[in-house]
């Protein structure tokens, strides 16, 4: 049953930290962690400032749950070091999740060689090139069966959308299901010929995003718009 007057209060929340995570795609994300048991843990790859994370967290707040946060927060243009660090410290405790959300300052290539830890749902927005995402997506062997895999930017990024027509494309243990915008939901189970043929249906949408990309970078808005994006962001 979907807790529409929770899931109001708390997207009144998370959108004021600063993201590219739309509303619907906060949604998808509170949506399959609020459906886990009692106790349940989510890994989250990149949490920037924490908008993704203050919705997890909200969701498993209720029943004792835990969102663990992958981010090494390096410094950059985009993403800062450990200003972005301490921002994200703050909304979490702002949003009163201190409790809940249990911060790993790492890379998350680096951590799982070793990580032992299990999990009940894994959300992947970290770097994305082909390569981290490749690895990133080893992480869903700690996954129990029919956990849920959400990934930001799936196919709006070339490395991202490569690494997923590489490795889910003909993967016998993850099914993709549906998209928000950009960020799409697979499912670990095994996937049937229909949950493959609708990857390959989003392939010209990704090459829409891609082309949306470059028009941007060439300061082309106008000709953008003919392609329905009237944003000075990449679509997402």
């Amino acid at each position: 049953m979907r807790d529409d007057t929770d899931w109001s209060t708390t997207w009144a929340g998370a959108q004021d930290v600063a993201g590219w995570l739309k509303e619907g795609q906060a949604r998808l994300l509170w949506d399959e962690a609020r459906a886990l048991p009692a106790g349940s843990t989510v890994l989250e790859i990149g949490s920037h400032q924490g908008r993704s994370t203050v919705v997890l967290g909200r969701a498993l707040q209720r029943g004792g749950g835990t969102v663990i946060a992958v981010d090494p927060f390096v410094e950059g243009k985009l993403f800062g070091g450990p200003s972005t660090r301490e921002t994200f410290e703050r909304n979490v405790a702002d949003a009163g999740l201190v409790d809940v959300v249990d911060l790993i300052a790492d890379y998350s290539t680096s951590l799982r060689p070793t990580w032992t830890r299990g999990f009940e749902m894994l959300y992947i927005d970290g770097k994305h090139d082909y390569w981290t995402l490749s690895d990133d997506l080893r992480w869903a062997v700690h996954l129990p069966g029919g956990a849920a895999v959400v990934i930001h930017d799936c196919f709006s990024s070339i490395g991202v959308t490569l690494g997923i027509l590489r490795h889910v494309l003909f993967s016998s243990t993850l099914a993709y299901e549906r998209r928000s915008g950009s960020q799409a939901l697979f499912r670990v189970r095994r996937p049937r010929p229909a949950d493959r043929l609708r990857i390959l249906a989003e392939l010209p949408w990704w090459v829409r995003n891609v082309v949306v990309k470059v028009l941007l970078r060439l300061r082309l808005r106008p000709i953008a718009r003919l392609f329905g994006h009237d944003s000075p962001y990449d679509p997402y």
